[in-house]
């Protein structure tokens, strides 16, 4: 797997996922759409940690930047 997010990318999806936990914590979100958010958030921190993003393969994008020689 080559890497395809950035840093910043990164830190956005991390947030999220902090943000959505937060909100369940708190139970300002409940029910079926706490569970789908819950489940986007997990994605997102795994996501975050490998530094890599299958949709974004699919979709041929990358916002890790390249390293020039």
């Amino acid at each position: 797997m080559k890497k395809n997010m950035s840093n910043t990318d990164k830190g956005i999806r991390t947030l999220i996922a902090v943000a959505v936990a937060a909100l369940y914590y708190f139970n300002i979100i409940e029910g079926t759409l706490a569970y789908i958010l819950m489940a986007v958030a997990i994605i997102f921190l795994i996501t975050s940690l490998i530094n890599f993003c299958p949709l974004y393969r699919v979709f041929g994008i990358s916002t890790c930047k390249i390293k020039s020689e």
